[in-house]
């Protein structure tokens, strides 16, 4: 784990050597903040700013491996070795926020008459740093900063205790299937993969799980709507309060988010903030909860009219051409899918059968070699995993840019979702440059029966969406490791890439060279990707109000709930679907008991950056439909040099004007949604 030479050693790294690599890598950390610190070392940016970053280094590499193999290898081993050392990674950091030495040497460098001399990456880290330490609790009282640490600490061990509940509830639940008249409607490969499932857990029949390649085709393809219902119910009370499914009690995320909602409102009240909403926002782009929410609002009133416009045909359809006259949740997606067939005569089903695997990603190294100039290569490295793969992306002369590995399989010791990381960052080393390398995850079904394995379009299309991620990482110039790649990018901007990758997966000339049918090998015929286009926007009045709830949920739980005024957090959540929700799920819903991304990730007063990203990437794909092509070179390295090269070396907003000109406009992601004419 101490070889930072190269890439990571995932061939020899094991769970006991974490406790002792981490412990010298604090002590080794600490050590250098109590030199840099020193009233002898110069508040200079080569003697103080940037040696603090080098040195800090090896200690961040080094616990993003333990993390990065506890979400893709959660067995109990790294589950222990993780959660040993995650209160010392928690008191370490907030020993670095409140070091009030550190924070008197940026204010001094700032002061500093070198600090004009600076580049802009390293002026841009100086700023972020200050603001950064009065956010981490560095202005506090000396009394008051052990209960500031306690609380980080407890915080991040609630947040790995909520995602470890999460996965624990979705492995335990299992459906088995015996008799195969109960599997009508489902198609072959859910069914082969079942009886995969069943044989390798050692009993008859077919058996499903709660991962997302089981639990979604079921969902949408299985005419037994008992079968959907018992799915749906353990799948929406995974880590709840209910003892009737595979939940236990001691997985209930109830009280850990309670526990959560008070310890963020404490932080907040400490750091002078009237809620904790307001300290999320400080380093975002959105200015105050209330210019959130507003935002919020104004998209759902647009979106609303064509959402009851999605339901009220959908139940329509259920009662007129399926016979269910009491529609309920668990028939929303099956029956999307039969009224998709009916109005476009296409289903998903067919479309999944073209985009294979090999094709779908050569077919995505395609789109970022003619877009950014660069070629992607197959490279070799130790990984965590046999059916992970590495690559490198070169300049057309052969020079390294990076590189990155693709983890595209779900597994039970995986965590859920699709995400990419880093595993090292691009900064000036020496007299060189250390390049960027990034982790690509997914969980997608792996391959059956011997053929390759297939996506649907939607896995597709995330697919692009994390690729995009790893492109903000990957292609930067930055020199400095706090704004290299998506280092120093405002939250709610992050998103701004990887949604603009999405849009590839609607341009003809890119799916027509990278699908093959599982079976003949024939690419995807036009006419079925003329049905896709028309089908593109169908229901895209119910997934944007859905989006909207969560971000409306999320943003009001953090500026106006209460954690200890014995309001349960359902309540909110119920008043906030009577505001734009049209399909409201049963009063058992426990939707916020699996909610990670605001519990368990970094998304807490943050969910709305989905939405207000996506306003920034479609007006930026809105570049190239002008320019009349999506491979339009001007705009591409344009896109390239003032998005992502820029990497977080200066406001996002100023990068957006760069590319564009202008100030940012809704009108693009409306029209991309069929919510105007255009």
């Amino acid at each position: 784990m101490l070889d930072f030479s190269d890439l990571p050693r995932f061939d020899l790294i094991q769970p006991e050597h974490v406790k002792p690599a981490i412990t010298t890598l604090l002590a080794d950390g600490r050590a250098l903040i109590e030199r840099l610190t020193a009233e002898s070392t110069p508040a200079t940016w080569a003697d103080f700013a940037g040696a603090l970053s080098v040195g800090l280094e090896p200690f961040g590499r080094a616990w993003g491996v333990v993390g990065h193999l506890h979400s893709v290898n959660d067995v109990p081993a790294w589950r222990e070795a993780y959660n040993e050392m995650l209160p010392e990674i928690s008191r370490f950091h907030s020993e670095l926020g409140q070091n009030l030495k550190l924070f008197d040497k940026y204010r001094a460098l700032k002061a500093n008459p070198e600090y004009a001399t600076l580049s802009r990456e390293q002026k841009k880290i100086v700023d972020n740093e200050i603001r950064d330490f009065r956010l981490s609790g560095a202005e506090l009282p000396e009394e008051q900063k052990p209960r500031y640490q306690a609380i980080m600490e407890e915080l991040s061990q609630l947040a790995a205790k909520f995602a470890e509940n999460l996965l624990d509830a979705t492995n335990a639940f299992a459906e088995i299937v015996t008799d195969e008249a109960q599997l009508a409607g489902l198609p072959d490969y859910a069914r082969d993969a079942a009886r995969e499932a069943a044989e390798k857990a050692g009993v008859a029949g077919w058996k499903f799980t709660l991962h997302a390649p089981s639990y979604g085709p079921v969902m949408q393809y299985a005419d037994n709507r008992e079968l959907r219902a018992r799915l749906y119910r353990a799948y929406a009370t995974r880590a709840a309060e209910f003892t009737d499914g595979s939940s236990r009690p001691e997985w209930d995320n109830t009280p850990i988010m309670n526990r959560i909602l008070e310890l963020r409102q404490e932080d907040a009240q400490m750091l002078g903030f009237a809620n904790f909403a307001e300290v999320s926002l400080q380093p975002k782009m959105a200015d105050t909860p209330e210019q959130v929410l507003a935002f919020l609002r104004d998209m759902a009133a647009k979106a609303k009219p064509y959402a009851a416009k999605d339901i009220a045909e959908l139940k329509a359809f259920a009662k007129d051409e399926l016979g269910l006259a009491d529609f309920q949740p668990w028939d929303a997606a099956y029956v999307s899918e039969k009224l998709l067939q009916a109005r476009y005569a296409f289903s998903e089903q067919e479309v999944k059968q073209y985009f294979t695997e090999p094709k779908v990603v050569g077919g995505l190294f395609q789109v970022i070699e003619s877009l950014f100039t660069v070629k992607v290569k197959p490279d070799t490295a130790p990984v965590w995993e046999p059916e992970v793969r590495f690559y490198r992306i070169e300049t057309p002369a052969g020079e390294l840019v990076g590189q990155f590995y693709m983890d595209l399989y779900a597994r039970e010791t995986k965590r859920g979702g699709a995400w990419m990381d880093e595993a090292r960052s691009r900064r000036r080393a020496g007299g060189g440059m250390q390049k960027p390398i990034a982790y690509l995850n997914c969980n997608f079904a792996p391959p059956v029966g011997g053929k390759p394995a297939t996506f649907t379009h939607d896995e597709v299309i995330t697919l692009f969406h994390e690729s995009g991620h790893g492109l903000h990482h990957l292609l930067t110039r930055g020199e400095e490791l706090g704004v290299s790649g998506i280092h120093g990018v405002e939250w709610d901007a992050v998103e701004l890439p990887s949604q603009f990758m999405e849009n590839y997966c609607w341009e003809w000339e890119v799916l027509q060279d990278m699908t093959a049918h599982v079976e003949t090998g024939e690419p995807l015929p036009r006419a079925l990707f003329d049905k896709m286009l028309a089908a593109k926007n169908f229901q895209s009045g119910m997934m944007t109000v859905r989006q909207i709830e969560f971000s409306i949920f999320d943003m009001r739980l953090h500026c106006e709930f209460d954690p200890k005024g014995g309001r349960p957090v359902m309540d909110l959540l119920r008043e906030v679907r009577d505001e734009v929700a049209v399909l409201v799920p049963p009063e058992w819903h426990r939707f916020p008991n699996s909610f990670s991304h605001i519990f368990g990730g970094g998304y807490a007063a943050g969910y709305y950056s989905y939405k207000w990203a996506e306003v920034l990437s479609a007006d930026a794909y809105a570049a190239f439909e002008e320019a009349g092509s999506p491979f339009d070179a001007t705009v591409g390295r344009r896109f390239l040099d003032e998005i992502l090269a820029m990497g977080g070396a200066r406001p996002a907003l100023e990068s957006f004007r760069a590319f564009r000109g202008r100030e940012p406009s809704v009108d693009a992601l409306l029209r991309h949604s069929g919510m105007i004419a255009g």
